[in-house]
């Protein structure tokens, strides 16, 4: 990576983690937009370069390593291992911990809750480089897949930490790993 790549790269981070101190700190309505940027120590201009809104920014405070991870994980996996094993194995062990104070911020904010569970489709280019690769298939199919994974992902997600009408946050009895594993299993077929 580039001095100029590496330097965008830091911006991002310094924002997202500005974004989710602040929010934590004085609730996600509250925080400004000139607020996050004066706390990474860039203008607000820059800010907008790098999120459209707050509440991504906020996001991205949380899921910013996680694309990274679940890619990571997901080529450490033995190539003996089917497919759809690896990829519920290489999610489940970003979602494994429990609910932070975090995550209950960002799940008692409809607008948070949704940017939270559309970041999962940034997973979305790491895991269709390894489909193509494991399963030798074109870029458009492995895209494809990956995006059907990215799905599968979010519903299980937003299945197993539930907002409830009340604004109370429900931790499903069921673990993490097992809605991964009911929702991208239905995926088995074509991952095969």
């Amino acid at each position: 990576m580039g001095l100029r790549e590496r330097k965008k790269t830091e911006t991002r981070a310094a924002l997202a983690a500005a974004a989710l101190r602040l929010a934590l700190e004085k609730g996600a309505d509250t925080v400004r937009v000139d607020e996050i940027a004066e706390a990474a120590n860039v203008s607000p201009r820059t800010y907008n370069n790098y999120f459209a809104s707050r509440e991504h920014a906020i996001v991205a405070g949380i899921t910013a390593s996680r694309a990274l991870a679940v890619a990571s994980a997901l080529r450490s996996r033995p190539a003996s291992e089917p497919l759809v094993e690896s990829i519920i194995a290489a999610f489940a062990e970003q979602y494994r911990e429990p609910p932070s104070e975090a995550l209950a911020l960002i799940t008692s904010s409809p607008s948070l809750r949704e940017a939270y569970l559309d970041s999962v489709s940034s997973m979305e280019p790491p895991i269709a480089e390894v489909i193509a690769a494991r399963l030798g298939t074109d870029a458009l199919g492995a895209e494809v897949l990956a995006a059907a994974v990215s799905a599968a992902a979010r519903v299980a997600v937003q299945r197993w930490v539930d907002l409830r009408p009340s604004g109370l946050v429900v931790v499903s009895e069921a673990s993490v790993d097992d809605c991964l594993r009911e929702a991208i299993g239905h995926l088995a077929p074509a991952l095969r």
